[in-house]
């Protein structure tokens, strides 16, 4: 047994045990439905009634039948202690745990993993709870704590934005706000942690920021996401091609710096504040032109003074202080009054 195994017994041996109170067929597709054999395949109730030329229908009635027989045996009453230990692992875990994540703890071995899965499906103390459009397959031994947990869930989803991006030690804090009200002294972040992982609505990207699972922020679909992710975790201006840089070697995604550019022209999200830098709009850099950054200055503060102008337009753009002149003296745009202010035409 590996040292990294979170169980002490052998998972063949006692397989073997349960199984033998089985007829050969039952105990044949048994085998074949969980996986129990060196492979570790699963299959199908289709695919193992075609093998005995069978319904579908039939195989899952053979496989409830197995199940609960198994249930009613000597065998399983004489292996109680191993259903015990599962308990314990899985109280220990978390109480409602993600099936995938669980079993991936008690052993990186997929055959062993398949045994376990047959364990908790006998031993009715287990409840499985099928993957929806809200939750991952997941386990659990504690209805109370569940449904805490659940309702704790969809209230922290229901609180966020499409647009919020929030590190893991701040997600973790506002779940733990919402389930407290619930679960006294919970303390624990690594249990919040697995609790999180349960649900399909709340997840994070690829740099460990957490949002809305749907999101472009943390279900990037493209260069365009991966570059916002890149100029927001950065918080200040890049060039397009750092841009592309940056995504090749953090995501593992080679790309092209001159697609790049092409592709931040073309989201609004992003502004382009000098010769190939790039911002993100929200951090409040207007889109246009410097004539255009010109006039909507104006627009807000009224007439202002050659230095004023520079001043406010250099903080929405890296530009030189040249190429605001040569705008501002565009007398089809601006003209001066004789105080040396400045006003659109």
């Amino acid at each position: 047994m590996s040292k990294k195994e979170k169980i002490n017994f052998n998972t063949s041996k006692i397989t073997k045990e349960l199984l033998s109170i089985l007829p050969e067929r039952a105990r044949d597709i048994i085998t074949k439905r969980f996986g129990l054999i060196d492979s570790g395949k699963k299959m199908t109730l289709e695919a193992i009634g075609k093998t005995y030329g069978i319904t579908r229908e039939r195989v899952r009635q053979i496989e409830n039948f197995s199940i609960n027989l198994i249930r009613k045996s000597e065998a399983f009453k004489k292996n109680n202690p191993i259903f015990e230990d599962l308990k314990f692992h899985m109280k220990e875990y978390g109480g409602i745990v993600s099936e995938q994540e669980f079993l991936e703890h008690i052993s990186k071995d997929i055959e062993t993993q398949n045994h376990i899965s047959f364990y908790l499906v006998v031993d009715e103390k287990f409840e499985r709870m099928k993957e929806d459009e809200e939750f991952k397959h997941r386990w659990s031994i504690d209805p109370e704590l569940t449904d805490k947990v659940h309702l704790s869930l969809q209230a922290l989803y229901k609180s966020l934005s499409e647009e919020d991006l929030i590190s893991e030690s701040e997600m973790v804090l506002r779940f733990l706000s919402h389930l407290e009200a619930d679960v006294k002294d919970l303390r624990d972040e690594e249990l919040a942690k697995r609790w999180l992982s349960i649900s399909k609505k709340i997840s994070k990207n690829k740099l460990g920021e957490w949002g809305v699972s749907e999101s472009p922020n943390v279900k990037t679909r493209g260069i365009r996401d991966l570059a916002y992710l890149v100029l927001r975790k950065h918080g200040s201006p890049m060039h397009f091609s750092e841009v592309a840089d940056v995504i090749t070697n953090t995501f593992d995604k080679k790309t092209n710096k001159a697609t790049c550019h092409n592709e931040l022209i073309k989201d609004d999200r992003f502004v382009l504040v000098g010769r190939g830098l790039y911002a993100l709009k929200n951090w409040g850099y207007a889109q246009g032109t410097v004539r255009d950054i010109i006039r909507s200055i104006l627009q807000v503060h009224g007439p202002l003074s050659k230095e004023e102008i520079i001043r406010n337009v250099l903080r929405e753009r890296y530009v030189k202080e040249n190429t605001v002149l040569v705008n501002l003296h565009n007398s089809k745009s601006f003209k001066k009054d004789k105080n040396g202010r400045y006003s659109a035409v």
